[in-house]
């Protein structure tokens, strides 16, 4: 038997959902393990790999290339189930590692681990069995290790919790300190995360004010309303990704052309270095906040600071 279907027969004893007991969930196991076809379950390592690492390995050890629009499709449909089945943590060497960072590492557990390399000895069924046991406890260990590292955020009554990573604190800071200082009074009516896209929003606010209900993956990633003025925020978190753009602005304007708010653009920074490698590309009448100096913003042109053209 090779090692491809040693790795299907190790699967479908751990009891992975069907959809996972296939060559691609095999491979990976076998790149996180770092066995070749003439490596001994024994010798399993513990190792921190990307799916990146995994692509090549398979590739090189196995002669199976998988293309790089794969690496999502490993990413959500085996490491994922790996996850949940205490089998595979992420981010070991440094839990706080935003979800989306192109440095996010994989990693069998300790204790899968160990059972791993029990196998094809007299104690490999004991230790599955220990496993299966204990696999309640150990995804929620895995899963706690991740949660101590969320980001809470208190929108109204609302107790928000984001996943690690610059992008979501800036977000948080946007809340906590851009709104009250330049937007006081306003109501968060949506808030994006790089885990969930959709963390916050309020559905029908967001319809009553003309903002289409099926576009809400266009949305900026924080969205003010103030009432008294009739205006709405719409503000970008820049980190990884563009400020307000021309490009970007006039989506946003024909997107919501049927909202008759008047529309507000920011482009929010967490200091002046990630600002300067963007400020090309601001757009005219839009605003800048830079969290690091809370209390000045920048404004591009236009007839009027903070408010509807």
């Amino acid at each position: 038997m090779g090692k491809l279907d040693e790795a299907l027969t190790i699967l479908k004893k751990f009891e992975l959902p069907v959809k996972q007991q296939n060559n691609r969930s095999a491979y990976t196991l076998l790149a996180l393990a770092n066995i070749q076809e003439n490596s001994d379950w024994k010798d399993s390592e513990d190792n921190l790999v990307r799916i990146h690492d995994i692509l090549l390995f398979i590739s090189e050890n196995y002669g199976y290339t998988y293309a790089e629009n794969s690496r999502e499709t490993i990413r959500r449909q085996t490491i994922h189930q790996f996850e949940h089945a205490g089998i595979v943590e992420r981010n070991r060497d440094d839990p706080k590692r935003p979800t989306n960072s192109g440095k996010t590492v994989y990693s069998l557990t300790p204790e899968f681990l160990e059972v791993l390399k029990t196998y094809e000895t007299d104690d490999f069924e004991k230790s599955v069995e220990w496993f299966l046991e204990n696999k309640i406890s150990l995804s929620e260990k895995y899963q706690g290790i991740r949660e101590i590292h969320k980001i809470s955020v208190k929108v109204d009554d609302t107790e928000l919790e984001f996943s690690s990573g610059e992008h979501n604190e800036l977000q948080k800071e946007i809340i906590e300190e851009f709104g009250p200082r330049f937007a006081g009074g306003s109501k968060v009516l949506y808030v994006g995360d790089t885990a969930h896209k959709n963390l916050y929003k309020l559905d029908e606010e967001l319809e009553k004010l003309g903002i289409p209900m099926t576009k809400h993956d266009k949305l900026p990633d924080v969205v003010l309303y103030d009432e008294k003025n009739n205006w709405i925020y719409l503000i970008e978190a820049v980190t990884s990704h563009g400020p307000v753009s021309d490009k970007r602005y006039y989506e946003l304007e024909e997107m919501l052309e049927d909202c008759k708010c008047g529309k507000i653009y920011v482009s929010c920074f967490r200091d002046k270095a990630t600002f300067k490698k963007y400020v090309a590309d601001i757009a005219w009448d839009t605003e800048v906040w830079i969290s690091k100096i809370p209390n000045h913003m920048i404004h591009y042109n236009g007839d009027r600071f903070i408010g509807p053209r």
